[in-house]
């Protein structure tokens, strides 16, 4: 079945240009989109190629967002750019991702202390000054410079730990630097914005901190109480199910009583977000007893993951397509310059810096491939997926090829096991 997709899709490509030299829109548009999800659905047929498949996805969603844009800015009354539908979304891709953390990931950070640092360091320095460093030599428009300081200012995503692995490097110090730099990302990301691009838009520093708070660490929190209640006790275990109760009754508290009888707008920010953390409670509980019936569920989540990052890809190519035909192409190099520079800096500052070269092979992929899914969730909550979101939009499709193809050199290149630990900058 996936070999005949990949065929269908060399015919359609085949037809494309028939019908793009003949000048025939009406059916250049379906072509175009017809190869871009065949070839995405045959690719897992070459085994070498398999891994580019959530890439080829990420492109079909570009054709998809440029070609009928108004498609997916509106699906009858539903506003696909609505802010509440955007965080539920990006909440489900983080929980996604969080189901593949776990709470043991953190045991290790005496073990590599200093590479967690480097990592961190490099990661929250090198990427966004080089993405203002990007702004300042292509001049692009305000709104859009910040999105590419936006993502450079993000933390890492679990992409990282998957080409770490296939790279055969430090997967231990990759996990460990993802889950930290995932942490640290509702302080330091805000602080980054406002040192960077705070000149490009208005930044909102606790505003923005908030929003980060509520689409990173509560799914993820979430995630990691899931994992928590799978080596639990049972008494521990009672103790969180008499906790989600009380979380339950404190969120029905808000609606009834105190979001109508509550006017200061600081109290009620930090009502709504305890609200927030009552919910990832439930969440967490109610995941597990889920996880008990479907053990396979947890196998399913990274799914729901993708397609969550390509309908914020789709939406977001919609929403900016106007912007994209006039600075898309500059944004795509924009994007291999900031990603070849994370991997160049994330590795030689790390071997300034005395880490071993399987470790700063991991800091480099940890620098270098950011969470896409994390700035477009922001984009989206300050309204600005057509601008500010467009640049996680196209750096996203090139960080996974440029990763895969970094990952697979490496592959072939291992470090003799022997020098690992005698090597010497």
């Amino acid at each position: 079945m996936k070999k005949s997709f990949l065929y269908l899709s060399g015919l359609l490509a085949l037809a494309l240009v028939v019908t793009v030299v003949l000048q025939q829109s009406t059916l250049y548009k379906p072509l175009a989109l017809a190869t871009a999800v065949c070839f995405a659905l045959g690719l897992a047929a070459v085994p070498s190629l398999k891994g580019y498949q959530y890439t080829a996805w990420i492109v079909s969603a570009v054709v998809a967002g440029m070609i009928y844009p108004e498609a997916f800015k509106n699906w009858g009354s539903i506003n696909l750019r609505d802010k509440t539908l955007i965080l539920v979304i990006i909440q489900l891709v983080m929980f996604g991702m969080g189901t593949h953390m776990s709470l043991k990931d953190f045991k290790g950070i005496a073990s590599t202390g200093k590479g967690v640092l480097v990592g961190l360091f490099c990661h929250f320095s090198v990427m966004p000054l080089m993405g203002l460093l990007l702004t300042k030599i292509f001049h692009f428009e305000p709104e859009i410079a910040a999105g590419i300081i936006l993502i450079g200012s993000c933390s890492s995503g679990l992409a990282s730990n998957v080409m770490v692995y296939l790279a055969k490097a430090n997967l231990v110090l990759s996990v460990i630097v993802t889950a930290m730099a995932t942490l640290m990302a509702p302080l330091l990301t805000p602080l980054l914005m406002k040192t960077f691009a705070g000149t490009l838009i208005q930044i909102k520093f606790v505003d923005m901190m908030l929003e980060i708070v509520k689409i990173v660490l509560v799914p993820i929190g979430a995630a990691l109480l899931h994992d928590y209640l799978k080596r639990a006790t049972t008494v521990q275990k009672r103790n969180i199910y008499i906790i989600a109760v009380l979380a339950a009754a404190w969120i029905a508290c808000m609606v009834i009583f105190l979001q109508k009888n509550i006017s200061d707008a600081a109290v009620l920010q930090s009502i709504n977000l305890s609200g927030f953390f009552a919910g990832a409670i439930i969440a967490g509980v109610q995941y597990n007893w889920l996880h008990k019936k479907f053990p396979a569920l947890d196998q399913i989540m990274p799914l729901i993951s993708m397609c969550g990052i390509i309908y914020f890809t789709t939406v977001t190519t919609a929403a900016g397509r106007d912007n994209l035909l006039k600075v898309g192409l500059l944004l795509f190099v924009a994007s291999v310059i900031h990603n070849t520079a994370g991997y160049f800096f994330g590795y030689w500052l790390s071997r300034l810096f005395g880490i071993d070269k399987n470790s700063s092979r991991t800091i480099a992929f940890e620098v270098g491939l950011q969470n896409g899914g994390m700035a477009s969730g922001i984009a989206g909550s300050m309204g600005k997926l057509g601008t500010v979101g467009l640049a996680p939009a196209v750096f996203s499709p090139w960080m996974n090829i440029s990763g895969s193809i970094l990952a697979n050199y490496w592959r072939k290149r291992p470090v003799d096991n022997d020098k690992k630990n005698d090597e010497t900058k």
